[in-house]
């Protein structure tokens, strides 16, 4: 690990300091049952409410499932419960540890290691289910790290894959409009890009990880290897809807999450 790439330091710097998540609880003490129920609560209730039934926590009963980028083990812990064999890796060694200390508080049993999405210490064929959520628009080779899932997995597997949506409201609005146009980042000579590395990911230090988007048509590129591809948009925050909110009905709500969402939900079958 001692040779990473300088977009692989800074994401391991990043959440070494800002745990993803981490900052959705303030009132319990970090690392207690008390904290991490808390960042659940929020996670599945309030942030996306969607995400239980799209990522299929209760799906894979039996199964040997691999998450790449564990972070601090949120999403592994509902597939464990669900009753998946579960190993989680990634590339910050303090994410490791906080996954296998929340499997412990939970008496949940699962493989835990640090290694690089780009080179999975596994032989081929090795899981059933491979689930990475918000990771791979973080490293350099995202192609490189699909292929890696795509060898680790048994001929028949399934990929639970998210990337951000170059198609979301979040990029136009946000990043493009408010922060590249009206902000003047891009008169500034900013990138999308680097607008999105100093602005996407919650932080308190300077570490600015790498970020991508990617369309629909990119995304479904990305995974040509495999047999069967589907992808679903999701994540949408009434918040972002600003003015408009009091307008839109829950029903339109729905709709737009599933044509204007922050992400983009692959399903890929071997």
């Amino acid at each position: 690990m001692s040779g990473l790439a300088e977009e692989k330091r800074r994401a391991r710097e990043q959440w070494t300091n800002d745990p993803c998540g981490a900052e959705y609880d303030r009132e319990h003490e970090f690392g207690t049952r008390d904290y991490f129920t808390a960042i659940e609560a929020y996670r599945y209730n309030e942030y996306a409410p969607w995400m239980r039934s799209v990522m299929g926590f209760d799906d894979f009963a039996g199964a040997s499932l691999l998450e790449v980028g564990c972070g601090m083990g949120s999403d592994l812990v509902q597939f464990a419960r669900g009753g998946a064999y579960c190993t989680g890796i990634d590339l910050t060694p303090r994410s490791v540890e906080i996954t296998r200390h929340r499997f412990a508080l939970n008496k949940l049993h699962g493989n835990f290691m640090v290694c690089d999405a780009e080179s999975l210490p596994f032989v081929s064929e090795s899981f059933d289910v491979v689930y990475t959520n918000g990771v791979l628009h973080h490293t350099p080779d995202t192609q490189g790290a699909i292929k890696e899932i795509l060898r680790v997995l048994r001929q028949g597997g399934i990929a639970k894959v998210m990337l951000y949506n170059r198609g979301s409201l979040n990029y136009w609005f946000e990043i493009v409009l408010r922060r590249g146009v009206l902000g003047a980042e891009f008169l500034r000579g900013r990138s999308a890009e680097q607008i999105m590395s100093r602005v996407i990911e919650h932080t308190e230090s300077d570490a600015c990880p790498l970020v991508k988007v990617y369309s629909r048509q990119e995304a479904q590129e990305l995974f040509t290897q495999f047999s069967e591809v589907t992808i679903d948009v999701e994540q949408l925050t009434r918040e972002e809807l600003r003015f408009l909110n009091p307008f839109v009905t829950e029903s339109l709500f729905t709709s737009l999450r599933k044509k204007i969402g922050w992400n983009l939900i692959i399903t890929a079958k071997k």
